[in-house]
């Protein structure tokens, strides 16, 4: 019933009154159980409230709420929003979302019609995507990153293989990358070749077309690893003591910063993964292998702590999900904002603002332990002994020793 959630009795008033009436008991106790707080209710239709009330004023019924949601939204971008003003605002329109999303959910109103996919609107891409996870052995996450490279180029280029040539590709890469840096250009043109690629094996083109694509220039550890010291990666982790969400995100970056997840490792992390008796954990990194890793002591306790006190009983194999209603498991996006947050709170700037800067902290921190090369590849998962020869920089002291002076110049 909605006085169980709502203490406001104006409100009350103003909900059973208003187009949301028939359906506003039975959304109060959808929202209640679906996880949403108390106070998230109670705000949902306070918000709620000021939504229908425009509604009424506009003339817009119980059977045209949908219609009424898009002239409010319409109505709100063209009226400049004057603070403490009553009406609907971004929070009415959210909780409006929600209420549809409630009427759909229970066949009140009828789903709405998604949009053709990228996929469906050009099925060769669908057939890309199935090639290269078959062949190449691609995860999904970097499918979809080579996906909203791809959509540009047909829109560039059109989607006739049989009129694509060399200098037509090589305009579009150098068009592309020409806004971003050396790592995301280097993205583009791997894309890009891929795809051709994958056009020259199934006949949609001349074979070696792929080949007009230069890379670009980019010396082999040229660069040095972005990373953080030990003591700001203990401030980062110690930011989740008093915060509302910390449980899950102290175990989220433990195993970014100890392990050197990857943030699509730990948002695909299932409790089958987990072998607790073995003290070992299973990741399924690039290319889809799948590899175990031993469990720390110290990661193991996080996440006993988190799924005992701060999961939600929500039944998804995954082990992290978000802590507030609407429940879902986790995804790549939501672990970078964990760890984004965590920098933020913590106060530390750092040069890759995301997860992927702990991935770097547990490899250098490894290195400067005494750990080998060989060792630090083997956690982080290399294929190669050249990608961990990049963290071999990091302990300038002992550079320092072994550096040759320049001819004919003293040595520091």
């Amino acid at each position: 019933m909605l006085e169980t959630h709502l203490n406001s009795p104006v409100a009350r008033r103003r909900l059973r009154t208003g187009p949301a009436a028939d359906h506003i008991d039975a959304f109060a106790d959808w929202l209640h159980l679906h996880g949403y707080r108390p106070t998230s209710i109670n705000n949902l239709l306070r918000s709620l409230a000021a939504w229908t009330d425009w509604m009424l004023a506009a003339g817009f019924t119980a059977q045209a709420l949908v219609p009424g949601f898009e002239a409010c939204k319409v109505a709100m971008q063209a009226e400049q929003r004057v603070r403490y003003r009553r009406g609907p605002n971004r929070h009415s329109l959210t909780a409006a979302t929600v209420f549809i999303r409630f009427l759909q959910h229970q066949g009140e109103l009828p789903l709405p019609v998604a949009p053709p996919s990228a996929t469906d609107r050009w099925p060769m891409l669908g057939e890309f995507r199935s090639w290269m996870r078959q062949h190449r052995g691609l995860t999904e996450t970097t499918l979809d990153v080579y996906q909203g490279i791809l959509v540009g180029f047909r829109e560039a280029l059109g989607d006739d293989a049989c009129a694509y040539s060399a200098e037509a590709l090589r305009a579009f890469v150098l068009d592309r990358a020409r806004p971003h840096g050396i790592y995301r250009a280097k993205s583009i043109v791997v894309a890009v070749r891929s795809f051709v690629r994958f056009l020259g094996a199934t006949g949609r083109c001349p074979a070696g077309l792929e080949q007009a694509l230069p890379g670009f220039a980019s010396w082999q550890l040229s660069s040095v690893p972005r990373f953080l010291v030990a003591e700001d990666v203990e401030r980062v982790i110690g930011s989740c003591n008093d915060y509302v969400f910390g449980l899950r995100d102290r175990a989220v970056l433990l195993l970014l910063a100890r392990l050197g997840l990857r943030a699509g490792e730990v948002a695909q992390l299932k409790f089958p993964d987990i072998d607790w008796r073995n003290g070992s954990i299973s990741v399924c990194g690039k290319g889809r292998r799948q590899e175990s890793l031993p469990l720390p002591q110290e990661v193991g306790n996080a996440i006993l702590l988190y799924l005992n006190q701060g999961r939600p009983s929500l039944r998804v194999p995954e082990v992290f999900t978000s802590v507030l209603a609407p429940f879902r498991a986790l995804t790549r996006a939501a672990v970078t904002h964990i760890a984004r947050s965590a920098l933020h709170r913590a106060g530390i700037k750092a040069s890759v603002n995301g997860a992927h800067v702990l991935r770097h902290s547990a490899a250098t921190t490894m290195l400067r332990n005494g750990a080998t090369l060989a060792s630090v590849g083997a956690v982080l998962r290399h294929r190669s002994p050249m990608t961990t020869a990049h963290y071999a920089k990091v302990d300038f002291a002992l550079l320092s020793e072994i550096a040759q002076p320049w001819p004919e110049v003293s040595s520091c």
